[in-house]
């Protein structure tokens, strides 16, 4: 529900600069992506998966209400914070206690059933968000009061709803942890770990930095959306049907990545991707708007699968897990600088400029990644 409107509530309520949308969006994103890499693991140690969803969820749903009550762009900006830590904070154990509820057998069908939930709630969210404008123009802040609804109810049933399964003692121990000694040679390990990781792989990390440079935040679409004629009460139904067309074609996309290859699968993605950009640079009407975004659905669905299956193609099993960390710490890193950069150029450059720099940085990182991995 909040999402499609913060930036429009940034910009036209709060008379923040495009610039510091980009700031708003781009500390978010990475915050959140840095901190999935470090609760999964303490979850484990403490053995309280359950706990730190709840704490990740709880969060976020804090944020709604105080959200409404905003009255300077550095507030928001301290909200978004907020809520992408919770974000990171309850992903990963969220998932291990996914796992752990569900026998070996049916997990697929687990995580498949929660990705279709997470995108319905994307898509009805919205819904209500615009149905909301509809009746009341322009009042974002009724919008993001009543977005604390359905995170109350949220709480609610994973406090009561859900038991979780008992860890294995062994994760529990915390023998030895304190010791310095133990924590250098920890450090050794990982150094040398990652030292030994295949040149084919350090190649793909690159290849993933610079597309995640040109891949800003989806808040300048919609922007971008608005200024070509989408009505400010459509929006909603505009990232609505984003999230229609990314849980359609999802599955299909990782299916094309097993039968003609991850590579393939993703540069096709980021060639779609840098003609999106490069389109939206000349959009004048909203129907090209609505069209357009159909396609970059489709970019989600070329490579959202693909980039992470491609992962463990690169890498023996003993090295899976210090991969996909290196993944999601590269598109961390790279989220950052990218919406910063992007709302840096259209305030000084133009628009048209922001986006042609945009599909430009995702040639590049396709004929890079094309150039040495054959997968």
């Amino acid at each position: 529900m909040i999402y499609p409107l913060l930036p429009f509530f940034l910009r036209e309520h709060l008379r923040a600069s495009v610039a510091f949308v980009g700031l708003v969006e781009g500390i978010a994103e990475t915050t959140a992506s840095l901190l999935k890499l470090a609760s999964g693991w303490i979850s484990d140690r403490v053995g309280r998966h359950k706990l730190l969803t709840f704490v990740g969820y709880a969060l976020a749903g804090a944020t709604r209400p105080v959200l409404a009550a905003a009255t300077a762009a550095w507030q928001v900006l301290g909200l978004r914070f907020i809520d992408r830590v919770g974000k990171g904070i309850r992903t990963s154990p969220r998932d291990a206690l996914l796992a752990n509820a569900c026998d070996e057998n049916i997990r697929g069908m687990a995580f498949g059933f929660h990705r279709a939930m997470d995108h319905l709630g994307a898509a009805v969210g919205p819904l209500i968000a615009s149905a909301v404008l509809l009746f009341s123009p322009g009042n974002y802040r009724l919008v993001f009061a009543l977005a604390a609804v359905p995170a109350l109810l949220s709480l609610f049933v994973l406090w009561f709803g859900i038991s979780e399964t008992p860890s294995r003692s062994s994760l529990l121990s915390n023998a030895g942890v304190g010791n310095h000694s133990e924590k250098s040679q920890v450090r050794v390990e990982f150094v040398r770990a990652w030292s030994d990781l295949p040149a084919t792989f350090r190649w793909y990390l690159a290849a993933l930095l610079l597309f995640t440079l040109s891949n800003s935040s989806d808040a300048f679409l919609l922007l971008r959306a608005k200024d070509a004629g989408v009505p400010e009460s459509a929006i909603p139904l505009l990232w609505t049907w984003l999230h229609i067309v990314k849980s359609v074609a999802g599955t299909h996309g990782g299916m094309l990545s097993d039968r003609i290859g991850r590579t393939k699968a993703i540069v096709l993605g980021w060639l779609v991707y840098a003609g999106v950009y490069a389109i939206f640079a000349f959009l004048h009407s909203a129907w090209q708007v609505w069209a357009v975004f159909t396609v970059y659905g489709l970019y989600f669905a070329l490579t959202e699968g693909a980039e992470r299956a491609l992962v463990a193609d690169l890498l023996p099993q003993e090295k899976r897990g210090l991969g996909y960390g290196a993944f999601h710490f590269v598109v961390g890193v790279g989220m950052m600088p990218a919406s910063v950069l992007f709302g840096l150029i259209w305030q000084l450059f133009g628009f048209q400029t922001a986006f042609f720099f945009g599909a430009g940085l995702a040639l590049c990182a396709a004929a890079l990644l094309a150039a040495k991995i054959r997968r």
